[in-house]
């Protein structure tokens, strides 16, 4: 059951309160920059502003940018493969942690129920900041290198706390992280802003995902046809996180036979957005993106053809993340329920049929857990990611279910109801292995 509005409110409060004395003793905030980073993370609130549940129609000014691009560093090796994660890791790590426990968790029911966040918890999730992990500070965020082992750490903790919240407000985050990593510098002058709270705050949507069978990201339905300088895109995206309150669409499209991503703002005329409810993730309150002729600038041309190749892996990396979340939530759970339920006059978790069973819910999310990290690490170096990325989805889209349905079997009929978190968290975990795109990491 969700706490009543003023109480998340008030434990995001001493949600910050707490960081800040937490992290205020730590010998890394000797460091300014350090300090600088925490001191926006904690202070998004000052223009985080309130962001509408519906599109009000935001119109995205062109600004032309100055020189160059700006991207992410690329992350520093360290020599040898180390999970261990940095000072500015931790910190944010630990951020998402407590939010996951104090807002997420309590109103994760609710989010489900209602497949909507909570305003109240939007804007404690507002005020952290998260969504900004992958933009540079030169641009207004808090990324200090370009880090997939950052994001994976984020979004797996937030997904603890309920995967269909950490999706709706982690989907805006993924447009943020695709005009950082591939946007020209007028892409970012003019998009960028509006993520970072330098302008009025708007929401957006990685909308890769379509209505057919077997669907292949590189092989899509929707087209981008060039006519002089404008592209004009037709098709159906689905299972688009918050498409009914997005302001702004990256939208994969087939362009001269090459998948690629346009930026699609919603004010254009022939989008039509159309209710998609999906069997998890149902907080994110996922709708159908129609495109009917929809003419935009050729300038919306995001990034290349090997970036549109990246951000599917990125995606599936970051789904990887969040089962691997969802699956710790799960572990948790059946953990504690085996040893107090009890069964011909001792706890049931004593039986070897029942402890084999949870140690495989803890065997193959390790397992995952690994093969996730060790793919992000391969991102952040710059190396050939394709067959492990692909391992990882293999992965997710077996493991994932598999550790959902085992903890419905060990939970017997309490597993099947809704005043156990465990059914709402295995209809999410069977989602994480057949989504594309919503996350970026």
């Amino acid at each position: 059951m969700a706490g009543n509005p003023s109480g998340v409110a008030d434990r995001g409060q001493r949600l910050g309160l707490r960081l800040i004395a937490r992290v205020g003793g730590l010998p890394s905030m000797a460091d300014p920059i350090v300090r600088g980073r925490m001191e926006r993370l904690l202070g998004c609130s000052a223009h985080s502003g309130f962001r509408a549940q519906v599109a009000a129609g935001r119109a995205f000014a062109r600004v032309r940018g100055v020189g160059q691009a700006t991207r992410p560093s690329r992350t520093q090796r360290r020599g040898v493969y180390d999970l261990t994660p940095s000072e500015d890791q931790q910190m944010l790590q630990e951020a998402a942690r407590e939010l996951a426990d104090e807002v997420l968790r309590p109103a994760g029911g609710r989010a489900d129920a209602d497949r909507t966040v909570p305003s109240e918890v939007r804007r404690a999730m507002d005020d952290m900041g998260l969504t900004l992990i992958g933009v540079p500070e030169q641009l207004g965020g808090i990324a200090e290198e370009r880090s997939a082992v950052t994001g994976v750490l984020v979004l797996e903790q937030l997904a603890r706390g309920d995967m269909g919240i950490a999706v709706a407000h982690m989907a805006t985050a993924a447009v943020a992280t695709a005009l950082a990593l591939y946007g020209d510098a007028d892409q970012q002058a003019t998009f960028l802003p509006h993520f970072t709270g330098h302008a009025p705050l708007a929401a957006g949507a990685l909308a890769l995902h379509e209505p057919q069978v077997l669907f292949d990201p590189f092989d899509l339905s929707t087209t981008a046809a060039t006519q002089e300088d404008s592209l004009i895109l037709n098709g159906t995206k689905a299972i688009v996180a918050g498409a009914d309150s997005a302001d702004l669409f990256v939208v994969s499209a087939m362009l001269d036979g090459e998948a690629r991503l346009v930026l699609v703002e919603r004010t254009r005329d022939g989008i039509t957005v159309e209710d998609d409810p999906a069997m998890g993730v149902r907080a994110a309150r996922t709708g159908r993106v129609v495109l009917r002729d929809v003419h935009v600038p050729r300038a919306n041309l995001l990034g290349t053809v090997a970036d549109h190749r990246d951000a599917v892996r990125r995606a599936r990396v970051a789904w990887a993340a969040a089962a691997c979340g969802t699956g710790q939530a799960v572990l948790d759970q059946v953990i504690g329920y085996v040893k107090e339920r009890k069964a011909f006059g001792e706890p049931i978790g004593q039986r070897q049929a029942v402890a084999f069973l949870v140690s495989d819910i803890a065997i193959e999310l390790e397992g995952l857990r690994l093969a996730t990290l060790k793919a992000a690490a391969r991102l952040d170096a710059g190396l050939d990611a394709v067959q492990l990325v692909g391992e990882v989805r293999a992965l997710t889209a077996a493991h994932a279910t598999t550790i959902g349905s085992h903890a419905v079997q060990l939970l017997g009929g309490h597993g099947f109801v809704k005043d156990f978190d465990n059914e709402r968290w295995f209809r999410d975990l069977r989602g994480a292995g057949v989504l594309e795109g919503t996350l970026l990491v």
